[in-house]
Order: structure tokens, then sequence, then C-alpha cells
């Protein structure tokens, strides 16, 4: 018997200990690259989350502020104000906090529209500039489009889908709203999904709701930007841009307003 043990411990050669000590250390190092990555995307699905919540807490905000507008008498905004060629810079912003949401015109040679966006902070602080609201029964989307910049574009789209492009909200152009596909509910992720004939609803600041119309959908590669046109022949259009489920190109959805 003492003869079988020796034998058997003398197969256990050094290299044989050196590679039972690689595979250890393999074994660990891949456990805890597997415990890292887990780690990073529960992390990412909770930052998602948050995202959403920040953008729902913004939608509440702005369905709140509709309602307390049409139980007032004389509500302040929804107010068109023309202001006169020699109206300076610093009176358009004394009027701006008076008349939030209202749309200023400045008439002459200028004939400027402005939006004035609502300004919504949440409950960390942050603020949200927002131009209306989306809306899309058939696959339960429903947030704040926000107003962004170049230089905030990519912050502002975890938390909500944002002007890209275009015109203000039910206004005569091409408004072009761009939105994550995290291949799930939130956003834009089933946008591909649409089909041609489905319903978007668009709300502006003054609480006007257009109803558009699917009639195109397709793919584009990133640099594309041929659908952003403003060519719409006097027509109000929507353009809905988000991923396609691998990321290499983009979803185009371009609806036309439903005339009553």
């Amino acid at each position: 018997m003492n003869q079988i043990l020796i034998t058997q411990k003398l197969y256990i050669t050094p290299e044989l200990k050196r590679k039972k000590k690689m595979y250890k250390f393999d074994f660990i190092l891949s456990l805890f690259l597997v415990i890292v990555l887990c780690s990073i995307c529960i992390y990412a699905e909770y930052d998602r989350n948050k995202s959403e919540a920040v953008s729902q807490e913004i939608l509440l905000s702005m369905e709140a502020s509709n309602v307390e507008e049409d139980t007032t008498i004389a509500p302040q905004n929804n107010v068109l104000v023309v202001a006169l060629d020699d109206t300076t810079d610093e009176e358009l912003e004394e009027i701006k906090p008076i008349v939030t949401n209202a749309s200023v015109i400045k008439t002459g040679e200028e004939k400027e529209k402005q939006v004035i966006p609502n300004i919504y902070t949440d409950s960390q602080g942050n603020k949200y500039a927002t131009v209306g609201t989306i809306n899309i029964p058939k696959i339960n989307v429903n947030y704040p489009i926000l107003s962004a910049t170049k230089d905030t574009l990519d912050a502002l789209l975890k938390v909500s889908p944002c002007k890209f492009w275009g015109p203000n909200p039910n206004e005569v152009g091409n408004l072009c709203i761009v939105g994550h596909n995290y291949r799930n509910n939130r956003f834009f992720s089933k946008v591909p999904k649409l089909e041609n004939g489905d319903k978007i609803e668009i709300m502006d600041l003054t609480g006007t709701i257009v109803t558009y119309e699917v009639y195109d959908i397709h793919t584009v590669n990133p640099e594309d930007t041929r659908d952003t046109t403003q060519k719409t022949n006097g027509k109000r259009e929507v353009t809905l841009i988000t991923c396609t489920n691998d990321s290499k190109l983009r979803v185009i959805v371009k609806a036309t307003e439903i005339k009553g």
C-alpha cells in the first residue's frame, strides 16, 4: 500500500504543480472579471432606471403645470407677445419670466419667433429645458422632449428623448427627435417596431396636441443626415431617430400631420 502511495506521489511533477497554480490563478481572475462585469451591468441598469425616473418626474411636472393653467381664470401662459423693432434684448429678458411658455415675435424685418422652453428642476437640483412631449400609444412611449445643444445632447439623451434638429413642436417643418435604443422598454427601444399608419402625438408648450401618422420607416448610415431636411412643402412633420439593435445603423421613422 505504501508503495502505491509513493508511486502516485511521484507522478505529481513540478510541471503539474505549475499548471495547477495557473489553473487556480486563471479561475480566480475569471471569477473577478465576472464579478466586475456584473457590477458594471447592474450599475448601468440602475443608472438607466434612475434616468427613467427623472424623465417621468419631468413629465408629471409638465402635466401638473398644464392642469394648473386650465384651472386658472386668467392664465399668463400660452400668451403671444409682440415686441416692436426697438425692443431691447434686456426688455425681452424681463418679459420671459412673466409669460412662461410664451412665443415671442419681433415685428418688422426680423420677424423672429422664439419659443421659451419650460425649465424643470429635479429632486437633485438638475435643471432641464423642455419644448414639449411625445406620446406613441402603440408602444407605450410617453416622454418629455428635452431641448439640447451639441454639447449637452449625449448627457440629456440618458434622461429623455431630445430635439435634435428642426422647428419646435407642432411648427411647420421637420421636427427631428432622437432617443436611445436600450433594447428594452425604455425611451425609443420599441420605435423600430412601428409600422406605417401608427400614430405619434406631439404636445407643444401651449398644451396643443397634434397627431402625426407614420408613412415611412427605413435605416441609414450614422453619417446620413438627409432625413433631417426641412423641405416639407409647408407641412408639419416629425422624424424619430434611434439606433438599430446592433447600433450599426440608424432607424428613421417619418410621420406627417393628420389634418382633421
